[in-house]
């Protein structure tokens, strides 16, 4: 493969070698999408070892950091914003409540529910890991113009709008 070339390329090559009839345009596009998003993920899960979480743990903290304060969200909240089932989420806040990240009391407006509150140290924590996380996004950008991140991001949000 050339400079300009990529794996993707090659796999399009290929399918165009044995069916030369089907536009390729759209595995192109989501074949480096994946592999963006496997790259990134991996590479994010990696920095949040040193905080003793996993990005997926990052990401209720971080939900409940950029929830403003006091940092409360009930698990049906946290759910709905994470795209998990409650008990994905159970897991990931009984793991997050024994770090001493977060902690569960009885909802005050509903006695059969409860409310999910960062604590001082969950704040901290995640405080410091967005900064990290962002650096890793930052770094994956270097090659790309302001323009050009601009760009892509209004692409990305176009497309994501359409699925």
């Amino acid at each position: 493969m050339s400079e300009d070339k990529d794996a993707v390329d090659a796999i399009t090559a290929q399918w165009f070698a044995v069916r030369p009839e089907l536009d390729t345009a759209p595995m192109a596009v989501f074949g480096r999408i994946y592999r963006i998003a496997k790259a990134m993920g991996d590479a994010m899960e990696e920095r949040y070892q040193r905080f003793g979480i996993s990005r997926g743990e990052f990401d209720v903290v971080g939900t409940l950091r950029r929830s403003g304060a006091p940092y409360t969200l009930s698990p049906r909240q946290l759910s709905a914003t994470l795209m998990l089932t409650t008990g994905g989420m159970t897991g990931r806040l009984d793991k997050l409540e024994k770090a001493g990240l977060l902690c569960r009391k009885p909802d005050p407006h509903d006695r059969r529910g409860l409310q999910v509150t960062i604590t001082d140290r969950g704040l901290a924590l995640v405080d410091e890991a967005v900064t990290v996380g962002l650096e890793v996004q930052r770094a994956a950008l270097t090659g790309l113009t302001d323009a050009e991140v601009a760009q892509l991001t209004g692409l990305l949000r176009k497309l994501l709008a359409g699925v």
